[in-house]
C-alpha cells in the first residue's frame, strides 16, 4: 500500500469560532408554551402581598388584570433560566458549520475546476461511488478511489492527460478547506462533482456532508465495464440499487467531455438527442461517438423510452439527474454521528 498525504482524519466538525448563536426566537417560543404547571416550574408563583392593593379593591375590575401582569412578568424573567432552548436549537447550532464549510468547499473547488475539467471531476465521482454493491453493502462513496489510482480503469486520475483532472488538483482545494475545517475525501469528491455539473450549466445540486473515508481500497472489478451491452448495464446497475431510468439519467453526464455529444463543456440534454439522431435516425452510431456502453443503450426498448423522454424535455432530465446523483453519492456512505 502506497503512502499518500491524501487521507483526511475523520475529525468531528467543531463549531465555527466567533459565530454568535441566534437566540432572538427562543424567547418567543418559550413564552408561547402552553405548559404552565407550577410542578414543572420550581419557583414560588404566589404574587406579592400588595399585588391586589387597596386601589384595586376600590375597582374590582382591575384586580385580575394586575395579578395577571405580575404572573406574566415573573414567567418572562424566570422561564429562560429554567428551560432549555426550543427543541431544534441544538440541531440548528450543530448544522451551522456545515453550511459555512460547504460554501468554503464550493469556493475552493471553483478555483481549480474549470468547465474543461468538469468531465474529469465527474469521473472521480462515478469511480468512487460506482463500486457500491447492494447485496453486501460494500464499496460506494467512501473516498477509496485515492487508493485505486493505479488501476487501469482509473487511468488519468493520478497523472492528468488531455482534459482529465488529477487527484493533485482536487487535493489543492481540499488542503485549503481542511485549513478551515477537515473534510473527508468522499465529501470533497461528491461536492466537486455537483459543482462541475453546475458550472457547465446543469442543475444546482446540494449534497449532504458527513461521509467517512475508507482506510483501504475497495475490491477490484466492481465498476460497470464500458463494453457491457444494455442488458449487462441494467443488471450491473441493479446490483447497485439503481433502476433503468436512473442508469439512463446518470449516463447523461457523458454529454460533458470529448465524447461527441454536443458542446463538451455544456451540461444539457444533447447526449440523448445525439443518441436518437445517430442510432434511431441513421440506424447505427459512429464508433467515434461515446463509449460502447453509450451506443448500447438505444438498442434496449426500456432505455430508449427514457432517452426519448430526456431528449424532448431537458428540465425532466435535470430533475431526474439531480435525484440520481444524490442517490449515487450517498450509496454505501458511512456517516459521522452528530
Amino acid at each position: 500500500m502506497r503512502s499518500l498525504p491524501l487521507c483526511s482524519s475523520n475529525l468531528e466538525r467543531p463549531l465555527i469560532p466567533n459565530r454568535p448563536l441566534k437566540m432572538a426566537s427562543t424567547a418567543v417560543s418559550l413564552l408561547c408554551s402552553t405548559t404552565s404547571s407550577s410542578s414543572i416550574f420550581p419557583f414560588n408563583s404566589a404574587l406579592p402581598a400588595n399585588c391586589c392593593s387597596a386601589n384595586s379593591k376600590s375597582n374590582p375590575n382591575q384586580t385580575g388584570l394586575v395579578c395577571r401582569r405580575g404572573l406574566v412578568l415573573t414567567l418572562t424573567a424566570t422561564l429562560p433560566l429554567l428551560l432549555p432552548p426550543f427543541p431544534g436549537f441544538m440541531a440548528k447550532a450543530a448544522a451551522e458549520p456545515d453550511t459555512s464549510v460547504y460554501e468554503v468547499m464550493k469556493e475552493e473547488i471553483s478555483k481549480v475546476v474549470s468547465k474543461g475539467k468538469a468531465a474529469g471531476v465527474l469521473r472521480f465521482v462515478f469511480h468512487d461511488a460506482g463500486t457500491f454493491q447492494l447485496d453486501d453493502n460494500s464499496g460506494g462513496m467512501n473516498g477509496s478511489v485515492i487508493y485505486e489510482l493505479d488501476r487501469p480503469e482509473n487511468k488519468g486520475l493520478k497523472t492528468p492527460f488531455k482534459a482529465c483532472i488529477s487527484i493533485s488538483i482536487l487535493e489543492k482545494a481540499k488542503n485549503e478547506v481542511d485549513a478551515v475545517q477537515p473534510v473527508s475525501w468522499a465529501d470533497m469528491i461528491a461536492v466537486a462533482g455537483a459543482e462541475a455539473v453546475s458550472v457547465c450549466g446543469g442543475p444546482t445540486i446540494r449534497v449532504a456532508l458527513g461521509r467517512l473515508d475508507s482506510k483501504e481500497p475497495d475490491p477490484e472489478g466492481k465498476l460497470p465495464e464500458e463494453t457491457l451491452d444494455a442488458a449487462g448495464l441494467k443488471q450491473s446497475f441493479q446490483t447497485k440499487g439503481f433502476s433503468t431510468q436512473e442508469l439512463v439519467a446518470l449516463s447523461g453526464a457523458h454529454t460533458l467531455g470529448n465524447k461527441g455529444f454536443g458542446n463538451p463543456t455544456v451540461f444539457d440534454n444533447s447526449y440523448f438527442k445525439v443518441l436518437i439522431e445517430e442510432s434511431v435516425s441513421s440506424g447505427s452510431m459512429s464508433s467515434m461517438t461515446g463509449l460502447p456502453s453509450d451506443r448500447a443503450l438505444p438498442k434496449d426498448e426500456e432505455c430508449l423510452r427514457w432517452i426519448k423522454k430526456y431528449a424532448d424535455d431537458q428540465n425532466t432530465f435535470f430533475e431526474d439527474f439531480e435525484k440520481a446523483y444524490i442517490k449515487l453519492v450517498n450509496s454505501g456512505a458511512r456517516w459521522k454521528s452528530l
